[in-house]
């Protein structure tokens, strides 16, 4: 269930699971308490990696990619999932070779022309830093963390894990 004000009731997870109960994992983290919400939103679907101990935050560094956002912090909604609750406990899925998930915008990148087969990166700066982005180029990090099943329209994507390491 989110939590959003009234207004926002049309708002819709852009992260949903397909073949996740055995193929992927829902691991129990917490947001890095550094993470400054006042500057980026965090979608479901975005990239997190791993910080100090079970912490994360959204992608910062051409590092490897740790899981996908399994939640909303998006203060410039009014849609806060985890900070509200004053414990930052949260839940990142890591995707196994045979998960797979549809990704809604804006978790993805809809300027690029995205195709099946696409192996799935990540920005890691610039105004779109966590969102999933394909090929590499100006600010999109260089380790690969799923692949396009198929583009099921100009929002949204079908995204699997990788098969064995790339």
């Amino acid at each position: 269930m989110i939590k959003v004000p009234l207004s926002l009731a049309y708002i819709k997870r852009t992260l949903k699971p397909l073949y996740a109960n055995t193929q992927a994992t829902p691991q129990s983290t917490f947001l890095d308490p550094a993470w400054n919400n006042a500057t980026l939103d965090i979608y479901p679907g975005m990239a997190l990696v791993k910080t100090t101990g079970n912490q994360v935050s959204v992608i910062g560094t051409d590092a490897q990619v740790f899981g996908l956002a399994n939640f909303y912090e998006a203060p410039v909604y009014g849609i806060k999932e985890i900070t509200d609750q004053g414990i930052n406990a949260t839940s990142v899925w890591v995707l196994g070779p045979d998960a797979q998930f549809q990704v809604s915008a804006p978790a993805f990148d809809t300027s690029l022309s995205w195709a099946d087969g696409d192996l799935v990166f990540a920005y890691y700066s610039g105004a779109n830093r966590g969102k999933l982005a394909r090929g590499t180029g100006a600010g999109i990090g260089t380790k690969p963390l799923a692949r396009v099943i198929s583009v099921d329209s100009a929002t949204q994507l079908t995204i699997g894990g990788l098969y064995g390491t790339v």
